[in-house]
């Protein structure tokens, strides 16, 4: 860990790597994180060409890079690269944060289960255990959170997905961490959820799957992954359903970024501030 306040050792150099990367909000975050917890670092967003990512890693560990983010499309690239993963890296599939360590070995993580976590329980005091959960899409970041999401113990998981064959196979992979199940959106009828989370990035561009009317419990939890400055189609429908409370993925995102600082630095920052000035600055945009 990096002494606080130790400004007389030069900044020590981190990114994230990314196509497109130009809209990427992790510099900011990452700026904010280290303001407040007075460490020294630079931060910046890297565009990688297709097929230049393994290149472009090792450009930046040679010139002394202490650690990376990684997001899409790179993330299964970055699983496959480094030379040892933690246990939730490696059963989601995907890397999205890489330590450099001092004897060349890149270590991969992924905090996004954990970001995941941190806003629904710290966030919102959202209860995960005991609870029927069903995740929409059965894509990389649905598999990255569904460890995380199963040591919580919840009553069922379901992974819905327009190919069903998709879904079953994802909840067979991580069948053996709880009571997780796959399906089409078809078999959705006549059943009821707690928390429902969607995981396809379709919702962003006015997409939302056929839902039955009646598939939250009163007071259900909806939250989507994404995030914009407009309530998305997946929240605008959860709002007209009944949901008991509806949030996007602007918190997990501040969430998973904190656990990245954390695991490079050892100085876990607060998150809320950070959370409320990016709400406010996405307010602005709209």
């Amino acid at each position: 860990m990096s002494s606080l306040f130790n400004f007389n050792a030069p900044p020590e150099h981190y990114a994230v790597l990314g196509n497109p990367i130009t809209h990427s909000k992790s510099p900011r975050i990452h700026a904010m994180f280290a303001k407040q917890t007075g460490q020294r670092i630079v931060y910046s967003a890297i565009q990688v060409d297709h097929g230049g990512f393994q290149q472009a890693v090792g450009n930046f560990q040679a010139s002394g890079g202490k650690g990376l983010n990684v997001t899409v499309p790179f993330k299964r690239e970055a699983w496959e690269l480094v030379n040892d993963r933690s246990a939730r890296a490696q059963n989601a599939g995907a890397v999205n944060t890489i330590v450099m360590r001092a004897d060349s070995i890149l270590f991969g993580d992924n905090t996004d289960g954990a970001g995941l976590l941190r806003d629904l329980r710290g966030n919102f005091a959202a209860e995960i255990s005991g609870q029927r959960v069903l995740i929409l899409g059965a894509g990389g970041a649905v598999r990255g959170v569904l460890q995380p999401l199963l040591e919580e113990q919840p009553a069922l998981l379901v992974i819905a997905n327009r190919t069903a064959d998709r879904a079953a196979a994802l909840a067979q992979e991580f069948a053996t961490l709880g009571p997780v199940t796959g399906c089409g959106f078809d078999a959705l009828f006549r059943k009821q959820f707690d928390l429902v989370i969607n995981g396809t990035s379709a919702s962003l561009q006015g997409d939302l799957p056929p839902l039955p009317d009646d598939l939250l419990t009163p007071g259900a939890l909806c939250y989507d992954l994404m995030y914009s400055a407009q309530h998305t189609v997946f929240m605008r429908w959860a709002e007209q359903h009944g949901a008991g409370q509806v949030e996007d993925g602007l918190g997990m995102l501040v969430e998973q970024a904190a656990e990245a600082f954390y695991i490079w630095r050892g100085v876990r920052p607060q998150t809320a501030p950070v959370i409320t000035q990016l709400r406010a600055e996405l307010a602005k945009t709209t």
